[in-house]
């Protein structure tokens, strides 16, 4: 594109060729997961995340080839995906340009072709006129045609206001003069959400909790968005770019401006699921927004005190040294498991529990994937206090001439609580891929191609053992070196 003399914008939108904004705005917000979108960091506007917006314009026409300025844009776009489209035939886009606003000069550049008064450190004018310029300095023309270049100021002045967003410059062909309707599309960082969900479990023997669904909107793009209609996308579509906007305050909750608690609605889109909100909201720039998901309910579950040695990880032959895996950690990990009632988009599970007076009280935090309906979420919740497990070995045997080794293991469980406790063992047997179960002293619950688990209670103020042993077997084609 030819560039666009700075002069003759200037004159342009003094003239009156302008755009402005009108109502209904569309945002959709992809998902993202990068904590700077919802921290409560001052570092202002960031690069993460990824939305496409569509903003309704009107173009102050006259006719013939002219210059417009569309300003007020968020700082980080995707240049290369940047369109207007307008409606009819008013008028032609014959090239356009992005100029990229950050900073001071960002807020300064918003008033290029306005009234400006450029202030002193002591108040006194410098001058005013209709600002021309507005980086390595200050070009102002006063009403005589004088031009003055500021380089040292303290303020400035105008009747307008300040945006401090980027700006499309657009050269145009309007076949008449008039007010011209059209729709302003682009990609841009700074947007995204994600899934908040709180889980407060309920009082008594058996595992149940009443589940709140939230998608947690998150406005970190420069710029403040009213009144605009939201829709959620849930899943994660390719990014071929590494240059594309990203799909990551104060603390604000925005909420629908209708006063119902209507939930979102569900669609699909391509391999996608989305959620259109069911009134205009408003997302001020710097905030973290929430709105309802799903309705609250209540749900069974299951919790789980376990303690897990080694993993499904299966070597390229059979593993014969003694010390391979000996010992064990002394961690038991409590976790949390339900069945997803719907479409359970990614985020994260905070999980509460009523203490002695029955006040909630936070007890741990986990990420959910996204979760089919039907589908088991599970999360960790951190190292239970009075639980600890001791893993020992007490046998060892190879046979490299038959190809076989036999293992055994003693696990020592310790229970410092008031009440007895229900702890799974779980234990990947992967010397090698072909084993069996030889002996053990409680029955397993479970047993899988390279798991075995054992539920053990245990009592209060006390402990509780399980012994078990494996034998391994291999060819003459596997035996190791």
């Amino acid at each position: 594109m030819t560039p666009l003399p700075l002069r003759i914008l200037a004159l342009a939108i003094a003239a009156g060729f302008t755009a402005t904004a009108a109502a209904s705005t569309s945002l959709t917000l992809y998902r993202s997961d990068d904590n700077a979108l919802f921290s409560a960091g001052e570092n202002g506007s960031v690069n993460a995340g990824y939305a496409m917006a569509r903003e309704p314009r009107e173009l102050q026409l006259k006719a013939g080839v002219q210059d417009i300025r569309l300003g007020g844009l968020p700082p980080y776009l995707d240049t290369e995906a940047l369109a207007l489209s307008v409606e009819g035939d008013a008028a032609k886009v014959i090239s356009q340009r992005l100029q990229l606003g950050q900073g001071q000069d960002a807020a300064l550049g918003s008033l290029v072709g306005q009234p400006v008064e450029v202030l002193a450190s002591t108040g006194q004018p410098l001058a005013s006129g209709t600002l021309l310029r507005a980086g390595d300095g200050l070009l102002v023309q006063d009403a005589s045609g004088r031009t003055s270049l500021i380089r040292e100021f303290a303020a400035v002045r105008a009747q307008g206001s300040f945006q401090t967003g980027s700006s499309l410059e657009l050269r145009v062909d309007a076949g008449r003069a008039g007010t011209a309707r059209a729709m302003l599309s682009y990609p841009t960082s700074g947007l995204g959400w994600r899934a908040a969900y709180v889980a407060t479990l309920q009082a008594g023997n058996s595992c149940r909790m009443q589940f709140e669904s939230r998608a947690s909107i998150a406005n970190r793009s420069g710029r403040d968005w009213h009144d605009v209609q939201l829709t959620l996308v849930a899943g994660e579509p390719q990014f071929a770019r590494a240059s594309a906007p990203r799909p990551q305050p104060m603390a604000y909750a925005a909420r629908a401006k209708t006063d119902n608690a209507a939930l979102p609605e569900q669609s699909t889109l391509a391999d996608y699921r989305t959620y259109a909100l069911p009134g205009n909201v408003d997302l001020p720039e710097g905030s973290v927004s929430q709105m309802p998901l799903y309705a609250t309910r209540a749900l069974e579950c299951e919790r789980t005190a376990l303690y897990e040695n080694g993993a499904g990880w299966m070597p390229p032959q059979p593993m014969i040294g003694r010390e391979y895996q000996q010992g064990g950690n002394t961690a038991i990990i409590s976790t949390l498991q339900f069945r997803a009632f719907d479409s359970l988009p990614a985020g994260y599970l905070r999980v509460l529990a009523g203490d002695r007076r029955g006040t909630p009280q936070f007890i741990g935090e986990g990420r959910l994937n996204d979760t089919p309906k039907g589908g088991d979420a599970h999360i960790v919740l951190g190292t239970a206090f009075d639980l600890r497990g001791q893993r020992e070995r007490t046998a060892f045997k190879v046979d490299k001439a038959g190809r076989t080794l036999d293992e055994a293991f003693r696990i020592t469980l310790t229970n410092a609580g008031d009440a007895a406790r229900t702890v799974t063992v779980r234990e990947h047997p992967n010397r090698w891929r072909a084993w069996q179960l030889a002996s053990s002293s409680r029955k397993p619950s479970q047993q899988g191609a390279d798991t075995l688990e054992f539920e053990v209670t245990v009592p209060a103020g006390g402990a509780a053992t399980l012994d078990y042993a494996v034998h391994y077997q291999w060819t003459a084609d596997e035996q190791p070196q």
